[in-house]
């Protein structure tokens, strides 16, 4: 009997990692922890799950409790099992993530969370975190570096109307690398995904580009049915020569 106990011992919890677009720039949403375990580190906004709670609901509950957010749009990533992952004794977490317009969210620190703010992924991934929350965050984001390969990702995260520039430059945030800017656009084109708005920038200090915008029919098609979107990687000589072609041009 004391055998079967021991496996009514375990406690779950939830982590969200919330990454946001903003001005080109990929970040993700930490909280400074202002209670034991790791109080004064920087961690994913989680919590244990209530014992009469689905793991859906306590996913957007400890959200909304820690930093403000309401109405997130969460995927279950992976869990996290680790025996020694949690001082306090065996807690299993459940890891979940989103990807969101930062400019439409205004979090807010409450309950347990000090402080919250956006840190950019790189610095986050090399920053200390509480728990086993380096890992997590790695997992997740390379789950993100795989699902624009095979997803479309943009459509709530870039102005109704925008530039290819503007596309690409969301692309490579998530994928951190530099990519072909003949090869991009001639992908995503192909992809019948843009709808073309026969209009210009304007206010631009430079040459006004074309703005599209996205077939949200075709869109949702493609979120449904998968594509291969294979991007082609700007190398260091492609842009040596493209430097160089510009200095030449004035």
């Amino acid at each position: 009997m004391n055998e079967v106990s021991n496996f009514f011992k375990s406690a779950f919890s939830v982590d969200n990692i919330i990454f946001g677009f903003d001005e080109g720039d990929l970040k993700v949403l930490l909280i400074k922890r202002g209670q034991a375990p790791f109080k004064g580190l920087w961690a994913l906004p989680g919590d244990l799950v209530y014992p009469n709670e689905d793991l859906e609901t306590a996913a957007n509950r400890v959200l909304d409790e820690l930093t403000g957010l309401e109405n997130v749009y969460l995927e279950q990533v992976r869990t996290f099992g680790a025996v020694d992952r949690h001082p306090l004794g065996r807690v299993i977490t459940i890891a979940y993530y989103s990807l969101i317009k930062i400019a439409d969210f205004s979090p807010h620190a409450s309950s347990f969370a000090q402080t919250v703010k956006w840190h950019n992924v790189s610095q986050a991934q090399k920053t200390k975190l509480a728990f086993d929350h380096n890992i997590i965050l790695n997992t997740c984001f390379n789950a993100l570096k795989q699902k624009v390969r095979v997803r479309p990702v943009g459509f709530e995260l870039l102005p109704p109307k925008f530039t290819l520039t503007e596309l690409q430059h969301l692309y490579e945030a998530i994928l951190r690398t530099k990519l072909d800017k003949r090869n991009f656009r001639k992908k995503i084109l192909s992809m019948n995904l843009l709808i073309d708005r026969n209009e210009l920038q304007e206010g631009v200090p430079h040459r006004p580009a074309k703005l599209y915008q996205f077939d949200k029919e075709r869109y949702q098609q493609l979120e449904a049915e998968g594509f291969n979107f294979e991007l082609k990687e700007s190398t260091k000589k492609e842009r040596r020569k493209k430097l160089a072609e510009l200095m030449d041009n004035g």
